[in-house]
């Protein structure tokens, strides 16, 4: 950080008459409030003029200031009010984004400092800090990089110290709302700051000195309950008498999650689980349709202290075996090894009940009906002779650690994923045959939530010279062997029926869930060979058999099955293969073109259509 000090000198002499003091005071003020401003409007050419005019002011008022060591303050509060006054009439512009530049701006740091940040990373910090609204930049700005004291704030933006310490909250909600739906938990949220400092920064020096002490952060508790009643975000605790039908998961073999003690939430929003008490935690990033990030949290054989067992994140799956102190980190989303399908606490009630006809286990999960983005339910099943209670709704302030635990500091890491998993997203593709036609596809599939934007997942399937299906992820377009359009319909629509574990959930649900959806039949059984497994679907007078690799969490293979007159013939199958290694992403796996959305589409088909690639009822 700056030192006021620097600047008094400098502008001592300027008030005396000294034109050179005034172009050295100007030189050396001029990079550090582009960052102020910078740091504000997120928008180059607005920075750069708010800085310009307010420099051009500065010269003409330098006279009038009365205590030269409240120099830059007094700047400060100059280009702000600029800020405020213009910034009305540019809600309508389109802003520069500081990631569509070759370089991250900074009142001119070079690149070199975002050269040694992961790209990614740099990238994710950048797009949510400028998806925050301008007032929730301005109030971390002025506390986090020029760290203002609250009755500073509170003065400049015209509200109590109170108003200021809430509005700080607010805006760390935010961003820590922008942050998780990249995929990144509550304690990226420091980091972030600092990156941000530092890229943004006037010079190497002055990025070398940005830090975000702990005590900047603190707000208070009355704030934070302030800021806590105003949210919009909505937490669902939901304590039910029974967890989920088949709620013993694990995974097949060894499995888990990142452990330790179960934490607190803040705001007194959490109590630590009644003694005996498994618990369940959905989290939901975009709403209650969207990604849903799990763990499940048990007590030891003493009954005396709570641990997280398994833990599904936005980058990776993790088990915690506390026998042996050892964290693994897997391929696969958590399965019941009963092969019961996993109910989520936000299933619309025409779906739990078909899983309950289809299954015969009857759904003893409490229910909870809310679609607000950074949901989050918390299952707890009741002790022997407890009862199931009501649902409890609170206000989030988004501070909850959700899925972080801290690790044990003695726990043993083992890593068993395969190189693509490890990437965390692959190429793959397809082939079979169907009615006597050659099946050609190829597509990519992301496996972690964090890499979903990045590395959307798309689909390019021919069947023969009939039919062609293109799922660019904006839009899905069928097509006629000869180019003619045969139906537009939703992006990701062809990858209904088929895996989609950035979504939270395992393959083998994923399917069973998606034929639910759609009141199809299905039967579910162990495959031959180890970590195998079958889901059968009827529907339409078609049988779908998925051959599914549990430890791999993907669909090897898809067979039709056809019914004529009560005997069976097979109409054909479709084969399944994925890339460990991806030397490049153009040539045979170029993605196709991300179309706008076009016409309305005319249906939603979910995964009725693979019945009618079967059928070429197009």
């Amino acid at each position: 950080m700056y030192d006021g000090k620097d600047y008094v000198e400098l502008v001592r002499q300027a008030q005396l008459g000294s034109r050179e003091s005034v172009e050295v005071l100007s030189e050396r003020v001029r990079g550090r409030l582009y960052a102020y401003v910078y740091r504000i409007v997120v928008d180059r050419d607005f920075a750069q003029d708010v800085v310009q005019e307010s420099m051009l002011e500065m010269v003409k008022a330098l006279g009038k200031l009365e205590n030269a060591e409240r120099f830059w303050p007094w700047l400060r509060t100059i280009a702000f009010n600029k800020i405020r006054r213009t910034h009305s009439a540019r809600k309508g512009h389109r802003m520069p984004r500081m990631s569509d530049e070759p370089e991250a701006r900074g009142g001119g740091a070079d690149g070199g400092l975002a050269k040694l940040v992961a790209d990614e990373l740099r990238q994710a910090v950048v797009a949510a800090m400028e998806e925050l609204k301008a007032e929730h930049r301005r109030v971390l700005t002025m506390r986090c990089y020029e760290e203002m004291e609250y009755s500073e704030i509170a003065e400049l933006i015209g509200c109590s110290e109170l108003g200021a310490r809430v509005r700080f909250c607010r805006a760390k909600r935010a961003l820590r709302r922008q942050l998780s739906r990249r995929g990144f938990g509550r304690g990226i949220l420091v980091t972030a700051l600092v990156l941000f400092g530092k890229l943004t920064a006037p010079s190497k020096s002055a990025a070398a000195g940005i830090c975000v002490t702990s005590g900047t952060m603190k707000a208070g508790v009355t704030a934070g309950l302030a800021a806590l009643a105003g949210g919009k975000t909505a937490v669902v605790l939901a304590t039910a008498g029974v967890v989920a039908a088949g709620a013993a998961m694990v995974a097949s073999g060894t499995g888990g999650t990142k452990a330790g003690r179960a934490g607190e939430v803040a705001g007194s929003l959490w109590t630590q689980a009644a003694r005996g008490a498994e618990e369940r935690w959905y989290y939901y990033p975009l709403g209650a349709n969207g990604p849903v990030m799990m763990r499940a949290v048990l007590w030891d054989s003493e009954g005396e202290e709570s641990y997280c067992q398994f833990w599904q994140d936005g980058e990776a799956n993790y088990c915690f075996d506390k026998r042996k102190n050892t964290i693994y980190i897997n391929n696969w989303r958590i399965w019941d090894r009963e092969l019961g399908v996993e109910r989520l606490p936000t299933d619309e009630v025409n779906m739990r009940d078909f899983v309950s006809l289809v299954t015969g286990q009857i759904g003893d999960m409490e229910y909870v009906s809310n679609d607000e983005s950074g949901l989050l339910v918390i299952v707890r099943g009741a002790e022997e002779g407890g009862k199931r209670t009501r649902v409890v709704r609170h206000h989030n302030m988004l501070n909850e650690e959700y899925f972080r635990y801290k690790w044990p500091a003695d726990a043993k890491v083992v890593d068993g994923r395969d190189a693509m998993h490890k990437r965390g997203w692959t190429y793959f593709r397809v082939s079979g045959r169907i009615d006597g036609k050659d099946v050609r596809g190829r597509g990519r599939i992301p496996f972690v939530y964090a890499v979903n934007r990045e590395r959307y997942p798309w689909l390019e399937l021919e069947v023969g010279d009939e039919v062609k299906i293109v799922d660019g992820g904006t839009e899905a377009v069928v097509y006629d062997g000869g180019g003619r359009v045969l139906g537009r319909y939703e992006g990701g629509s062809f990858f209904a029926g088929l895996g989609r574990p950035w979504m939270g959930l395992h393959t083998v649900d994923t399917v069973r869930r998606d034929a639910a959806r759609q009141r199809v039949w299905f039967e579910t059984k162990y495959g031959a060979g180890q970590g195998k497994a079958e889901v059968a679907l009827t529907c339409e007078g078609v049988k779908l058999v998925y051959s599914i690799d549990l430890e791999r969490d993907v669909v090897e293979k898809i067979t039709l099955v056809g019914d004529s007159g009560g005997s069976r013939d097979v109409k054909g199958e479709m084969r399944f293969s994925y890339l460990e290694e991806v030397e490049q992403e153009e040539g045979e796996f170029a993605a196709p073109a991300r179309a706008g959305s076009g016409s309305a589409p005319r249906e939603r088909l979910g995964m009725l259509w693979l019945v009618k690639l079967a059928d070429s009822d197009w």
